[in-house]
């Protein structure tokens, strides 16, 4: 039955869409269909991935064994020039058990975990809680002398929040359509100066509560329903915090802000075993090629990125994207395809610290832009800091990248592509589109997404793109929580994810002119020039 199934869409795609243009090779995707649907290995790839080796936080050993597993099944199925590329990202981690229970005035396991990247506790620690909130350096006076021998609650608690939307979500055409809208770009170079200004806070608030004598610290989670994250960002070599941190599920947390409100405070336990990884600082982006014919050495690409953060295991964000550029590239390659130009696949690290592997392979390999004189150079100011450097300068290599396509929006189905702005390009989006109406991705829209690895690539002119799936719950549930596992994935979208990833990758590859490029970047004017900042961004 699921070969029937999957040979009729194969014949519904080729009769649709009578006005698609020749250059679309529609014997090709048919071909595409049959080996996604029919022979599909995304699931397994997935299941390695999520289950069996878990998060993969960046340079951790979870991320390290990814690497090897990874550029192993492309090798087991064929592709070429295998291999890794480093750059310099910092410091390696990992968590081997960490736990968290109310003592008194009662006792009361909690949802709590370790904070990415903190260190760990002297065994058991047992403390008081101290409510503090602190957002700003300003407020660190208001607790002077208060936090010696405490855990310290640094999130203001809130008094909860139920969903006012169901959290499981597909696009409507009526939403879709509304993605078609063309925004002017904005420049304001100064709000970027002040967001770097404001990254060293962690480190100054780890400085403050070391020297008061805090034992530990405490966040809320950002989400009710017990869901963590615990995320954490100083990984650079010689950042690392003095203060052990732990994220608390805001309904656990919550409860210990009453309880020390009305007194006395109530004590927890914390534990946390945490281990530092230290013999590599280098980050790796994995690739895999299937050769082109076309000597100039053109290629088009397709990326996802392969780390994680830690709370689960990377699933939604971003494994199965992950899984889905794999399946591509199984794909292709058991087709034996012969492309004009290369086909290249992308797994990136960094990208949760600040698209830093992405950053690194356009910095490599396709444009580069001046140092900024006394920058930051490291962590997420590379991130902030990059957009707002001038001039851009061509590696050698920039006129041979004719396209990238990412992936990184969840488990759901493509339901079209983001043209980033990019009017010349949306004709032949569309034709290559054509053939997955059936499907359920038929929207080329205009707009400019931000926030992945596409970015640094578009930033720079390169025709790069952001597919446009369904959310289902990945924003109101899964994004970097401890309940991003392999469970909440769709098999039945991802095949479809990668059928018509695979078919863009060989169209882009095979196609007689290369998609048109943006206008290579020039510093642009302030576009208000009058305008003021707001003054809680000053902060």
């Amino acid at each position: 039955m699921r070969a029937f199934t999957a040979t009729a869409i194969a014949a519904v795609a080729l009769i649709a869409s009578p006005l698609a243009a020749q250059s679309v090779d529609r014997a090709e995707i048919a071909r595409i269909i049959d080996e996604g649907f029919n022979h599909s290995q995304i699931m397994q790839t997935a299941q390695t991935l999520m289950d069996g080796i878990g998060p993969r936080l960046t340079n951790s050993p979870g991320m390290r064994r990814a690497e090897d597993w990874t550029m192993a099944r492309y090798r087991d199925w064929g592709l070429k020039n295998v291999h890794k590329e480093g750059f310099e990202f910092g410091r390696g981690w990992w968590a081997e058990r960490f736990s968290a229970r109310m003592v008194s005035p009662r006792p009361i396991e909690l949802t709590a975990m370790a904070i990415t990247w903190t260190p760990g506790t002297p065994g058991r620690v047992s403390a008081p809680v101290i409510v503090a909130p602190i957002t700003s350096v300003d407020h660190f006076a208001r607790y002077k002398g208060k936090l010696a021998g405490k855990i310290v609650m640094v999130t203001l608690p809130d008094d909860g929040s139920e969903p006012g939307a169901a959290p499981f979500k597909r696009w409507s055409g009526e939403e879709l359509a509304k993605f078609d809208t063309y925004e002017q770009p904005k420049y304001d170079p100064e709000a970027a100066d002040r967001r770097i200004k404001r990254l060293d806070f962690a480190t100054r608030l780890d400085a403050f509560l070391k020297a008061e004598g805090a034992v530990a610290y405490a966040t809320m989670s950002s989400r009710d329903g017990k869901l963590l994250h615990g995320n954490g960002y100083l990984f650079g070599t010689g950042e690392t915090q003095q203060v052990p941190g732990f994220e608390i599920a805001a309904e656990d947390y919550r409860r210990l802000a009453r309880l020390a409100k009305v007194g006395p405070a109530p004590v927890v336990e914390l534990e946390s075993v945490v281990h530092f990884e230290d013999a590599d600082t280098k980050a790796y982006n994995v690739f895999a090629d299937i050769p082109g014919t076309d000597p100039s050495g053109a290629y088009v690409m397709a990326g996802a990125h392969l780390d994680s953060w830690t709370a689960g295991d990377g699933a939604a964000d971003n494994g199965a994207g992950t899984a889905m550029v794999m399946e591509a590239a199984r794909i292709l390659q058991a087709m034996g395809v012969k492309p004009k130009r290369t086909i290249r696949f992308a797994l990136w690290a960094g990208e949760e610290q600040g698209l830093l592997g992405s950053m690194a392979y356009v910095e490599q390999h396709i444009a580069t832009r001046k140092p900024a004189a006394g920058a930051p150079s490291t962590g997420l100011a590379r991130f902030y800091g990059w957009a707002n450097r001038w001039p851009v300068t061509r590696q050698p290599g920039y006129g041979q990248l004719a396209a990238y396509f990412n992936l990184d929006n969840g488990s759901g189905k493509i339901r079209g592509i983001n043209a980033e702005n990019n009017l010349a390009a949306v004709p032949m989006l569309r034709e290559w589109l054509s053939p997955f109406g059936s499907m359920g991705a038929n929207t080329v829209a205009i707009r400019k997404v931000g926030g992945t690895d596409h970015v640094f690539f578009s930033a720079v002119g390169i025709p790069a793109f952001q597919f446009i799936q369904d959310p289902l719950d990945y924003g109101s549930r899964l994004h970097h929580t401890s309940i991003d596992t392999f469970d909440h994935l769709k098999p039945a979208d991802m095949r479809q994810a990668a059928v018509i990833l695979a078919a863009f990758l060989l169209q882009a590859a095979n196609a007689e002119k290369p998609l048109p490029r943006g206008a290579f970047p020039t510093e642009p004017s302030v576009t208000d020039p009058f305008g003021y900042p707001d003054p809680s961004d000053l902060d």
